[in-house]
């Protein structure tokens, strides 16, 4: 009786882990379907331009030559962002901000929050760090077990904090963020240009169809031509108003994430708390080489930790001149050494006209209440994994 009990029970977390893997697999397959259905829709685009548009109904040589070298050169370069941006390798955060074991315990060994926001302080002071909580605390995961850098963010698909987090995009199955932003505009502008110029080539068939006068020889290869003028036209709408957005972004040094929320300072909320100026922005995305600015290598400035703000916002220099990251005269992030004596002050003195946005989620709230130690007590041990919810804190 009791080994029949017992062979139950193995079976029964036996087929628990076999459920659990062949759901992980499924997910992960069912995540790489809108980046098939794109693949297709550039497939077929392929067959419908080159085949039926410029082989089978362009009759000048010249003409067709002239646009298929034309299209194959958008083709490239928009694959080659593509691919880029999907496939760009998502470093984790450096170590050094990760909470040590011995930290940890004493985290979760304290007995009043105010202990464990100091010993978040202790641990982040010579960390190069300016963003806080709403609450003015050390912005900490307790997912990963880090302080995060400026800028970074925990995505609850990925499972994983990442550095300079703008968000999560199903269509590239991939976190848009530091290490592949600039894949991400070039993607973004060369789709838009592709599908332009297929609009624009298949405008004069699509006029030809209108007024009945394709013929009865094309028509097979028609409808491939008229629906590929439709799809590039509304691909072109989606996408310019995605990448004018983003331009904007650009200019103004903000991830979609700050746009929703302006990051957080310790003399309050500012939304251009990163912005060096127009210029220094793009170069902190597009890099110094105006060479390789419209092709699809990283080029990026700094590490994705480090970021210069605004001077109003600098406590003390934790950079040297030589280690600026490519920066050079753009500015220095600030380290918070000083942040014990500063802090005070500035709550006492924030800046005018300065307003704290009264967003109601996971930040809002402080970040040690008990409540939160509450829940990260359920876990057996600091460092195992666990699903992480869908809000989370940014």
């Amino acid at each position: 009786m009791a080994s029949s009990v017992q062979n139950n029970r193995v079976s029964h977390a036996g087929y628990c882990v076999c459920c659990r893997v062949c759901n992980t697999w499924c997910w992960r397959a069912f995540k790489w379907l809108p980046v098939l259905l794109i693949v297709s829709i550039i497939v077929w685009s392929y067959y419908a331009y080159v085949v039926q548009l410029c082989i089978g109904t362009i009759t000048n040589t010249v003409q067709m030559v002239v646009y298929l070298v034309l299209y194959h050169i958008l083709l490239i370069m928009f694959a080659w962002s593509y691919w880029r941006t999907i496939f760009a390798e998502i470093k984790p955060i450096p170590d050094k901000y990760k909470l040590p074991e011995t930290e940890l315990e004493k985290l979760l060994s304290a007995e009043s929050e105010e202990t464990q926001r100091n010993i978040l302080e202790n641990f982040s002071k010579d960390l190069p760090i300016v963003t806080r909580t709403m609450s003015g605390s050390v912005r900490y995961c307790n997912r990963c077990v880090l302080v995060k850098p400026d800028r970074a963010h925990h995505c609850s698909i990925c499972g994983r904090c990442v550095m300079k987090m703008d968000h999560h995009c199903p269509w590239v199955n991939n976190c848009v963020c530091f290490h592949n932003y600039k894949f991400f505009m070039l993607f973004l502008g060369y789709a838009l240009l592709y599908c332009i110029f297929v609009m624009a080539t298949c405008l004069p068939s699509f006029i030809k169809f209108w007024k009945g006068e394709f013929g009865s020889a094309a028509s097979t290869g028609r409808y491939h031509i008229v629906f590929a003028f439709f799809v590039a036209l509304m691909f072109a709408i989606s996408l310019g108003s995605l990448f004018g957005y983003h331009c904007y972004l650009v200019a103004n040094n903000r991830t979609t994430l700050e746009a929703f929320r302006a990051p957080m300072f310790r003399g309050g909320a500012d939304k251009n708390g990163f912005s060096i100026g127009v210029y220094n922005n793009f170069k902190e995305v597009f890099g110094n080489s105006p060479n390789l600015w419209m092709v699809p290598v990283f080029t990026s400035l700094g590490d994705g930790c480090e970021f210069p703000v605004r001077r109003e916002h600098q406590l003390q220099t934790f950079t040297t001149p030589q280690e600026t990251h490519g920066y050079e005269s753009m500015g220095t992030t600030r380290s918070s050494t000083e942040m014990g004596r500063e802090t005070e002050r500035w709550r006492l003195c924030p800046r005018k006209g300065r307003t704290v946005p009264q967003i109601d989620d996971e930040e809002s709230e402080s970040l040690l209440s008990s409540e939160r130690w509450d829940r990260w007590g359920e876990r057996a041990r600091p460092f195992d994994e666990r699903e992480s919810s869908s809000l989370d804190e940014l």
